[in-house]
């Protein structure tokens, strides 16, 4: 048994966060036993465990998932932890040692911040030279930079972050980074190097290439603290003063959106004053947000000449981060590159990408050197490289894949290339857009924490990756800005210049982010954190409806509605057709629900019963104002049916009419998509959860337009913004809005775990305490393994279908969990469970009309059984006519029947080609006995399909 994993409010050792209250996570590996009986926690200022501030006892109540003991923690200290666990069958195992370290916390600054005396457009390296006097134990760097800012002592970068102090609510909040520099420093002259950059804080940057610069403020600036411990147990710090001073530095000029210049043949020799900045100290905090670092580099795959005499280098993935490389090229060379997402006609493109110049200028002084920018990066597949001397060698470039430290933690992979390719699409969307805010977009003028497509991803995210202290740190700026608009949330957070908000899906961010973080992670401090933001967005809106009349419908202000769905009235317009008061009704309710469940998590019960009686009374009119008296749903579109039942809007004696009638609404829309943001989370889900599991399937394999795989078709590397970015001739559809990396529609990865793997974490049991085990497998996909790497421990979950269509699956269940398996189509006497019937394995089991549910501990499950129902193709009158048509021997057959039905063509027929034959049957023209029918089953039932 190993105890393993361990990490501090979910990070792995954390130096100098904002930590007030420390919450401790852990899980347990390498063991049959099932169950934790017992757990004790030791925290001491030394890792012999000789100095304890805390020993919590041999206890049965800690919990791995979050374990919060009362602590007083002092500033700049690191502290050291380990636990131990017990088993049922009375082994132990104590865990390596972890640590985390406090930063200055309520100390004060002896620093001051300072600004170079030289023009505010200059980007300055400010500089210092200090003597050590002895050796040093250890020695610690408190930093803040603005805009963003490097450190280097002696001639080495601090740390192995990029782009700090990151991007948040500036005039709400600094933060300022902690640096472990014992290593950096000598005895005798030490220099310090502190490059500033623009960034977020002063740089472009703003919505569709807003050209002012100073968002958040008009000077560079610096505060820093070098606190040294000698070996002798004194203490000196060496904080930034007058007696700094600074030089030019060799980047010339950068921001976010046009990338870097940097002239290496420049004479920064002259050195400048350096004065006091009036920034205060009211603003500071430690740290929130994770580093971010080079997560991984890739190798171009080629490079191009392209048709206009171009040289483009292809990295084979659009990445975020940028390109480095090694060069020695001669005094003065100027070397630019250029990135972008695509070629046209061969051709280097980035008209996409709008007003963002997105390039980096390096001037060569002849000396060797490994070059990469300082202050920006780039959304990119194509690199455009001019003036490099000589022959360019791909191995002196290196592709570095930058975003925000988490850790990755869900893996999955089918017997279907495209749907593998689709999975890591949306998989580098996350990596390419959580970037210290999940971003809309990296590469155009804008990168901007667009609150709806992080709300509608969230879910995908937190099965992708353990997202906790990310999404912690979004929601804190979430709040912050919240807090200056009575409660409305922003479009966008951090807000910047982007003053609008109050839209539903975008503001309920604020409810669904961190009711989807807690699940995931059953950790209730996330909830704790929110919770003021989660309920004044709720009030915000109850506010808007009683000042509209008191309806309880969301029947103002101005709503993104079903964003870039395919089925609005104008094909120009990214306006949806699904109503807009609607969608912001049902969310009305949503959210309202969501917040009680949170209130109940955390003891406020009244409260709880407040915003549960809320959410009824927004249900009550909704159903009301939006259902006829028979049920009938009065908008008629793929997303308000997936929104409507998802969301439980549906008067119970009616689901089932629901659920025909979107069958029916997507059998005239071909079985294909129509939505947008806000519905294409939710229908697959749906379709799955209500008795179209086939039709999900479908949407899922569709390879034309609209659909995933037609991204993928046409060489997708992550996943696009709209569904047709790319025309099917090659061209992009338009320059104005598309980004060909835009995670929203990634969200279907979520229907990937939940419905194919089959691994949902339960709400009661949050964290993966208790999942239920629910795969619902497809034929048209032979095989699946997935794994996630789970707050409580790795689940596992596979399937596999052999020729005969036999059904073979495997689950394995961690260390002190619980689930509850569902096999589908199963009969329990025909279930063979780990080599035994499973009538005989002595578990809880119960036979469901379509399905065998099973209670289960921790541990590996293997069953194989004949579904009841078979899984395996085959062809019937009832097969959809298009599909029919689409196969030769079937065509043929049909010939024998129906020649005018056999000569249609299945990709010109429209809705009609959803219908089966049966169906078509009772039209005069194509009026045929059931007798024919039946005859022609049997015949279509000897097609082997493939």
């Amino acid at each position: 048994m190993k105890v393993t994993k361990l990490k501090t409010n979910h990070i792995s050792n954390p130096l100098g966060f904002e930590i007030f209250n420390p919450s401790f996570s852990y899980m347990v590996t390498d063991t049959t036993a099932t169950k934790q009986i017992a757990a004790q926690f030791e925290i001491a200022l030394d890792e012999s465990f000789s100095q304890l501030v805390f020993n919590s006892g041999k206890k049965q109540d800690i919990n791995s998932l979050a374990y919060s003991p009362n602590l007083e923690l002092a500033p700049r200290t690191r502290y050291f932890w380990r636990v131990t666990v017990w088993n049922e069958r009375g082994e132990q195992a104590v865990s390596e040692t972890a640590w985390f370290e406090t930063a200055k916390m309520d100390e004060s600054w002896t620093a001051t911040w300072i600004t170079p005396d030289l023009d505010r457009d200059i980007h300055p390296v400010m500089k210092k030279s200090f003597e050590l006097r002895g050796p040093i134990t250890e020695a610690r760097a408190y930093i803040c930079g603005l805009g963003i800012y490097e450190l280097e002592l002696n001639g080495v970068k601090a740390g192995e972050e990029y782009l700090a102090p990151h991007y948040n609510a500036y005039h709400k909040w600094l933060q300022y980074q902690t640096y472990d520099i014992t290593d950096l420093l000598r005895e005798g002259t030490n220099s310090v190097d502190v490059g500033l950059g623009n960034g977020w804080y002063k740089g472009r940057f703003g919505f569709e290439g807003d050209t002012t610069a100073n968002l958040y403020g008009d000077h560079f600036a610096l505060l820093s603290e070098f606190v040294i411990t000698y070996a002798d147990g004194t203490e000196e710090v060496i904080p930034s003063d007058l007696s700094w001073h600074a030089t030019r530095s060799h980047v010339l000029d950068g921001n976010i959106y046009d990338g870097e210049i940097y002239d290496a043949t420049l004479d920064v020799s002259e050195t400048y004053p350096v004065r006091e900045s009036d920034l205060g100290y009211e603003r500071l905090q430690a740290r929130r947000s994770l580093p971010v670092v080079i997560k991984e580099t890739i190798n171009p795959v080629s490079v191009l000449t392209t048709p206009a005499g171009e040289t483009v280098i292809d990295m084979g993935q659009n990445m975020v981060g940028w390109l480095q490389f090694r060069t020695k090229a001669p005094h003065g060379t100027m070397i630019r590159l250029q990135y972008g997402e695509v070629l046209q006609e061969g051709n280097f493109f980035r008209e996409n990408l709008r007003s963002a110049k997105a390039e980096y200028v390096y001037t060569a002084n002849g000396e060797e050197a490994v070059v990469r920018p300082y202050f920006t990066f780039y959304g990119f597949r194509y690199v455009k490289v001019e003036g490099w001397p000589g022959e360019l060698d791909l191995n002196d470039f290196t592709g570095c894949v930058v975003y925000s430290d988490m850790e990755r933690i869900g893996y999955l992979e089918t017997s279907h290339t495209g749907v593998n390719r689709l999975f890591q699409n949306a998989l580098w969307g996350q990596k390419g857009n959580f970037l210290d805010t999940p971003t809309d977009c990296p590469q155009r003028d804008e990168r901007m924490g667009w609150t709806g497509d992080a709300q509608v991803f969230s879910g995908t995210a937190n099965f992708n990756m353990d997202t906790y202290a990310f999404f912690n740190k979004y929601g804190y700026d979430l709040w912050k800005e919240q807090e200056d608009r009575d409660g409305m949330v922003p479009m966008v957070v951090p807000v910047g210049r982007v003053q609008g908000g109050g839209s539903s899906a975008w503001g309920d961010a604020a409810t669904i982010i961190p009711w989807n973080t807690y699940v995931h992670s059953g950790d209730k401090a996330i909830l704790e954190q929110q919770f003021d933001s989660m309920k004044a967005w709720v009030d915000y809106i109850k506010r808007s409806d009683e000042e509209s009349g008191g309806t309880r419908l969301w029947t103002v202000g101005f709503h993104f509605g079903d964003w870039l769905a395919l089925d609005g009235d104008n094909p120009d317009s990214p306006m949806g057709g699904t109503d807009n008061f609607f969608i912001a009704s049902a969310y009305y309710a949503y959210s309202s629900e969501i917040v009680a469940k949170a209130a109940r998590v955390l003891g406020h019960n009244e409260l709880a019963s407040s915003y549960e009686k809320l959410a009824q009374e927004v249900r009550a009119a909704i159903q009301n104002e939006f259902f006829t008296a028979n049920g009938r749903l009065a908008v008629d579109t793929q997303t308000a049916y997936a929104v409507a039942l998802y969301m439980d809007l549906v008067p119970k004696e009616y689901v089932l009419r629901i659920e025909e009638d979107i069958r029916m609404r997507l059998r005239r829309d071909q079985n294909h998509l129509k939505t947008g943001f806000v519905g294409t989370p939710y229908l697959n889900r749906v379709l799955s959860a209500h008795g179209s599991n086939d039709v999900a399937y479908t949407l899922l394999l569709n390879d034309d337009y609209p659909s995933w795989l037609y991204a993928v078709n046409l060489g997708a590397t992550t996943i696009w913004e709209r569904w047709n970015s790319i025309l099917p001739d090659g061209n992009i559809s338009e320059s104005g809005m598309n980004s060909l990396n835009h995670y929203a529609y990634g969200a279907i990865v979520e229907w990937m775990y939940r419905h194919m793997a089959g691994i949902n974490p339960t709400e009661d049991q949050p964290g993966f305490r208790h999942t239920v085990l629910a795969p619902m497998p497809d034929f048209r996909i032979k095989w699946i393994k997935t794994h996630i790497d789970t707050a409580a421990g790795a689940y596992r979950s596979e399937w596999k279908f052999d020729e005969q269509g036999k059904l073979y699956l495997s689950f394995s269940v961690p260390f002190n969990a619980t689930a509850t398996i569902k096999l589908p189509h199963a009969i329990i006497d025909h279930v063979i469970m780990n080599g035994i019937v499973l009538s005989d394995a002595g578990l809880p089991v119960l036979q469901g009309d379509h399905e065998v549910c099973i209670e289960v501990a921790s541990g590996n499950y293997d069953f194989n059984y004949m579904p009841s129902t078979p899984y395996k193709e085959t062809l019937s009158t009832r097969t959809p006519l298009n599909v029919l048509l689409r196969n030769e021997e079937s065509r043929s057959m049909l010939q024998e029947l129906s020649p005018t039905l056999a000569s249609l063509d299945p990709s010109t027929i429209g809705p009609m080609g959803e219908a089966s034959i049966r169906e078509l049957s009772s039209y005069p023209s194509f009026n045929t006995p059931e007798e024919e029918l039946d005859k022609l089953d049997l015949k279509l039932m000897t097609i082997q399909l493939v």
